[in-house]
């Protein structure tokens, strides 16, 4: 039976994008696979990208774009594919609409948590100072900070098939189940994070990027309220 965690990672994050052969070659020359050859950046240079990242989301109060997602579930050779539209505003709402799988959302409001899977009329709904909000996301919802939660090195986006970027490859300070690698593109220019890969133990690797990201517009409030289809069963872990 999956945990509470692993739901919301498999269907707010894991439910991905078909894997082509240049972005599985990628991924699987990440610093977690990397040969002796790709050398990380200078302690100082890896904070100054730390710190600019932060400083970026620190004064985001919104957030909006389009995603595609990437999964490959390793043991199986198994690609998977999704996309649809994510919503974030501070402190701590979300809200991710699927276009495919058709119907899934994902839904905070900041004190309660919904994942919605449409095929199976199912939603898993928790409080949120119960669950576990994805360390990946969470400073983009204004929960906590990047330094606090991961070790890092960087790599220049040359050696990582991310020109024009850099990458951040981030170590959990605390052992997690979910994963044991989270890889942030960021981009130069802007300091954003253009795109995010989790690896877990066993190699399985969910990637999303965002597209058309926008920034500190209007939000409305709705967006964070979901009520499911009537005959939904609701699940609480």
């Amino acid at each position: 039976m999956r945990s509470w965690s692993s739901v919301i990672l498999a269907v707010a994050l894991c439910a991905a994008p078909l894997v082509s052969a240049p972005a599985e070659a990628q991924a699987q020359n990440t610093p977690a696979n990397a040969p002796p050859q790709l050398a990380a950046q200078s302690p100082a240079a890896t904070q100054a990208v730390v710190d600019k990242v932060q400083a970026f989301y620190d004064k985001t109060s919104t957030f909006q774009s389009d995603f595609q997602q990437e999964y490959l579930v390793k043991a199986y050779n198994q690609r998977k594919s999704s996309h649809g539209r994510v919503t974030m505003m501070k402190p701590g709402k979300m809200s991710w609409s699927y276009d495919d799988p058709a119907g899934n959302r994902i839904v905070s409001d900041g004190s309660t948590l919904r994942v919605y899977e449409a095929a199976n009329k199912q939603m898993f709904e928790q409080g949120v100072d119960k669950s576990q909000y994805p360390a990946a996301l969470a400073f983009l919802t204004g929960q906590g900070k990047l330094g606090d939660v991961f070790d890092f090195k960087l790599f220049p986006g040359e050696q990582m098939s991310f020109p024009g970027g850099s990458v951040l490859v981030g170590t959990p300070k605390q052992a997690t189940p979910a994963y044991t690698t989270v890889l942030f593109y960021v981009d130069n220019a802007t300091s954003q994070v253009r795109s995010v890969m989790i690896i877990d133990g066993q190699g399985n690797r969910n990637k999303f990027v965002f597209n058309n990201p926008k920034v500190n517009e209007p939000v409305s409030a709705n967006e964070f309220h979901f009520t499911p289809p009537p005959g939904t069963s609701i699940v609480h872990p």
